[in-house]
């Protein structure tokens, strides 16, 4: 196949304006076998968890002491539970701190729609069958 003179399928990309660009979400469907559906099974529910005890670190410091629990704070208590505790460092830490950003969007969509006065919905812990993505490091 041959576009606007380009052969393969990096020289087709590079000769498209960029106007033309777009970036799309990409979903990879999986079939793993039994062992990685379990493993993977396990690497949801470890960043559900994850999701839920930063969750409730962030509530129960508002609640004690009125403090206000920012992503970077929970990263740096997440660097230190990898290295005190090996059950939290089996996942790529990179993939953990993309679950402490993604509550802390939750948490910052929350008081951005308080603000302007519409139905809030505080962010919910999750269970595992409202926690069903989970974001590798590399995806945006």
């Amino acid at each position: 196949m041959e576009v606007n003179g380009a052969r393969t399928l990096g020289q087709i990309r590079n000769c498209w304006p960029l106007s033309r660009r777009e970036r799309r979400k990409v979903t990879h469907r999986l079939y793993p076998s039994k062992t990685q559906s379990t493993a993977l099974a396990d690497l949801l529910r470890h960043h559900q968890q994850l999701y839920n005890a930063c969750l409730e670190q962030r509530i129960d410091a508002w609640r004690h002491a009125k403090l206000s629990v920012s992503s970077a704070d929970q990263c740096a208590d997440l660097t230190t539970l990898r290295r005190e505790c090996p059950d939290w460092a089996v996942a790529n830490c990179s993939s953990q701190q993309i679950t402490v950003r993604r509550l802390t969007k939750a948490v910052q969509a929350f008081f951005r729609r308080v603000k302007a006065g519409q139905t809030p919905g505080f962010p919910r812990f999750k269970s595992l069958k409202r926690f069903s993505r989970l974001r590798l490091h590399g995806a945006r």
